[in-house]
């Protein structure tokens, strides 16, 4: 009850500010989420670190010059200096042989130095309308008026128009730049594009949550996505979602206790939010993952069995025992005992005081593994040249993988081989 009361007093009309602050940063990291997609999808992550940092020396620069606090010359410095920050990096990886992380490093390094040795010069320099400028570094969500909202909603508006009009290109420079210049596309002008439409975006979003966080807002709801989805259209549209239901709650649970900072705490949520899907994405979460890989394991092992009851039971048509299994074939017993239990359950095999009845479903899935494996054989023996010692370990591992569509097409293409390159037959 106490907690409906805490969330009906926090929307409600006295908290115009609190409401203000939480849609605010809501939209902030929407837009943010959105563009930073396809910095991750890029294998750029680190970009958006370099390009947070970047911006504070072109924001203390717009301040020097004009000596007052104004939004838009912020803005604008800090647009330049991240822009600028983007070239080096880019100039720098095309004329050295340095990596990109020595690169992306001496960058981010030089320019926050840079920033905060400005910085440092203006707070001693007498200017009275210095205050506040140190909330660049760790963010001031708080101080959030409507003004602001406003340019973030714009930014987000025009994040959003343009990556809907630009959705294909910004995804073919994200996973093929030579496909993308090959089929005729200016890759260079769309590169600067994105990059002046995640500089924007960084600009924008620094007195929110601050340089030492922004990167956080661009990278984390496109990493948690990209669990949960393949399409990058579902994927933009998942981590603008983590984006702003990140704002919201952060911005709640900073204003449920006292002295509790905003900007973290949106990073705390966004990351929970990305955690969740790294763990339990359907597809390509850790535990799917650990499912698939283990439903593998025991798909391997029920065919490695089943195949070996037909070779030693001389073709499915012989009973043999538990122990002449273990004894030609060296299985651990613990592992073939379950293993025939599976087996068993599905109507492969029938266990019988220690006996094993190969079923005719058994005797067909047996046959259609072997047929696999040789058909595999001869593909690597005609098509690779490979020497007849060399096939099996080859052929033993992918015997598994290979779907019926794949078996019918090798069928055609060997033209339905009746042996295989160790003259054994190839059941049918």
């Amino acid at each position: 009850m106490e907690l409906w009361e805490h969330i009906t007093t926090f929307f409600s009309a006295e908290n115009y500010t609190l409401f203000i602050v939480s849609i605010g940063s809501g939209i902030l990291c929407l837009a943010a989420g959105a563009v930073g997609t396809f910095t991750y999808l890029r294998k750029r992550a680190l970009i958006g670190d370099v390009i947070s940092h970047s911006v504070l020396p072109g924001i203390a620069i717009a301040f020097m010059l004009t000596g007052v606090k104004n939004p838009l010359y912020f803005l604008l410095g800090a647009v330049v200096s991240g822009l600028i920050s983007i070239w080096i990096v880019d100039y720098v990886q095309a004329k050295s042989k340095l990596k990109l992380d020595t690169i992306l490093a001496l960058t981010l390094s030089v320019f926050f130095g840079v920033g905060v040795v400005l910085l440092t010069k203006i707070q001693h320099g007498g200017n009275a309308a210095q205050s506040g400028l140190d909330s660049f570094l760790f963010g001031k969500a708080a101080s959030m008026n409507l003004l602001d909202v406003k340019l973030f909603s714009i930014i987000a508006l025009v994040n959003v128009a343009c990556i809907a009009v630009f959705l294909r290109s910004f995804s073919l420079i994200s996973f093929d730049e030579s496909y993308a210049k090959g089929i005729g596309f200016n890759v260079k002008l769309l590169k600067g594009f994105l990059a002046l439409l995640t500089v924007m975006t960084v600009a924008i979003g620094v007195q929110a949550v601050g340089v030492v966080l922004m990167a956080a807002l661009l990278i984390t709801p496109a990493a948690g996505a990209r669990y949960l989805t393949n399409s990058i259209p579902r994927m933009l549209v998942i981590s603008g979602s983590f984006g702003f239901a990140s704002g919201l709650i952060g911005v709640f649970i900073s204003y449920s206790g006292a002295g509790m900072p905003t900007g973290p705490w949106i990073v705390i949520v966004l990351s929970a939010f990305a955690l969740v899907a790294i763990l339990f994405g359907k597809k390509r979460g850790v535990f799917a993952r650990r499912r698939v890989k283990k439903n593998n394991h025991i798909k391997i092992n029920n065919e490695n069995v089943l195949k070996d009851i037909y070779k030693v039971g001389s073709q499915g048509t012989k009973t043999i025992t538990i122990n002449e299994l273990i004894k030609k074939e060296k299985y651990p017993p613990k592992l073939l005992i379950s293993t025939l239990k599976r087996l068993e359950k599905i109507d492969h095999v029938g266990l019988v005081r220690g006996m094993i009845i190969l079923s005719d479903k058994g005797r067909l899935a047996a046959r259609e593994v072997i047929r696999k494996h040789r058909l595999w054989e001869i593909y690597l023996s005609k098509y690779f040249q490979l020497d007849a010692d060399h096939l099996h370990d080859d052929a033993e591992g992918i015997e598994h993988v290979i779907t019926p569509e794949i078996e019918i097409e090798l069928i055609k293409l060997l033209e339905r081989p009746e042996k295989d390159p160790h003259q054994s037959e190839i059941p049918y």
